[in-house]
């Protein structure tokens, strides 16, 4: 029976510490994130019927996206590409200088749908909105690193022009920050904790199965 493929496609959310093998199935190319959580519970549930990639590669921005697309998403035609992108596009400017301003940031993820559909006719994309809490990493320039809401918001827009899914998770994540801290959850105020992971990975199933 073949297998349908979910691609997880992003930064160091989702890449999280995967080993990056020729073998895209074996258990550790997952990482230790919210791709590992989501092929548990596929496997677990459907055995036999999903096979999940983990496409994440740290420090990526969308321009990096689009230019690694046509190695790892077309050449693979995944059956479902699921995207978690924006937090670098705003923290490499704050660090480095070497962000995505806004419209470069719409313009780019655009002609990345826009070509990826053309290239993998049929293929379904989900949209994951970008986040970021209060954390160690983000307290020192927190306004600065408050701009990823902006981007944010051109995700939702992107989702709603192409007729996407899109995965919200801003708000839940500050709902239950409050109640249990941040550091259970994005453990430096970007990157998950195993129960931020799993957060993540319960709202893509949620979307993916309904």
């Amino acid at each position: 029976m073949n297998k349908t493929t979910i691609m997880f496609l992003g930064d160091s959310i989702t890449d999280m510490g995967r080993t990056k093998l020729l073998y895209e199935t074996e258990p550790w190319s997952f990482g230790i994130g919210y791709p590992q959580f989501v092929a548990g519970y596929l496997d677990y549930n459907y055995p036999g019927k999903y096979k999940v990639i983990n496409k994440g590669i740290t420090g990526n921005r969308v321009v990096d996206l689009y230019a690694r697309i046509k190695r790892d998403v077309w050449n693979l035609k995944p059956d479902y590409l699921c995207i978690l992108i924006g937090a670098n596009d705003v923290w490499h400017e704050i660090d480095r200088g070497d962000g995505v301003d806004i419209e470069r940031f719409e313009k780019v993820f655009s002609m990345l749908i826009e070509d990826t559909q053309k290239n993998v006719p049929g293929i379904k994309i989900m949209l994951m909105e970008p986040f970021v809490l209060y954390g160690f990493e983000t307290e020192n320039q927190y306004d600065e690193f408050l701009k990823i809401k902006d981007y944010a918001q051109v995700v939702k827009r992107i989702s709603e022009k192409y007729k996407l899914p899109f995965i919200p998770l801003q708000e839940k994540l500050d709902k239950i920050t409050k109640e249990h801290g941040v550091e259970n959850y994005l453990y430096d105020g970007v990157h998950p904790a195993p129960a931020g992971a799993y957060f993540i990975a319960n709202e893509f199933i949620t979307t993916f199965i309904k």
